[in-house]
């Protein structure tokens, strides 16, 4: 089964953007954390193919957050949400190994339903 994780200290926007994933690929599992520790517990549970990050969270920010899953596990496809739609974040988030960079206030639920889509399609799932 598909697995994502959704990485996010907002509650109102995580709940919202697991809505849009449950409501469009109902085939999927959304697990979802609120802060790095509870990432890191997810991840280690059962290893999500897609993470939606967010940078700001409680204790460690979802940059070293993104290192630290991406050096266990490498093939884990991790897309960056966040409010910091800067070149200097940008960057950070593509150093860390995030494959994605989204800014929240530009990126709509169909940007999000398209690229997991595209990752669907790519990891040859079947589901679409």
């Amino acid at each position: 089964m598909f697995q994502v994780l959704i990485v996010e200290d907002n509650s109102l926007y995580r709940k919202m953007l697991k809505g849009t994933l449950t409501s469009r690929f109902p085939e999927i599992s959304v697990s979802e954390a609120g802060d790095g520790v509870k990432a890191l517990q997810e991840v280690e549970d059962s290893v999500p193919d897609l993470i939606f990050m967010d940078i700001e969270l409680p204790g460690e920010n979802g940059l070293v957050l993104t290192k630290k899953i991406k050096k266990e596990n490498p093939d884990a496809v991790i897309a960056i949400l966040t409010n910091h739609d800067l070149p200097e974040y940008r960057d950070a988030a593509f150093q860390s190994g995030a494959a994605y960079f989204l800014a929240k206030e530009s990126t709509g639920p169909e940007d999000i339903v398209s690229l997991v889509q595209s990752i669907l399609i790519a990891k040859g799932s079947g589901l679409i």
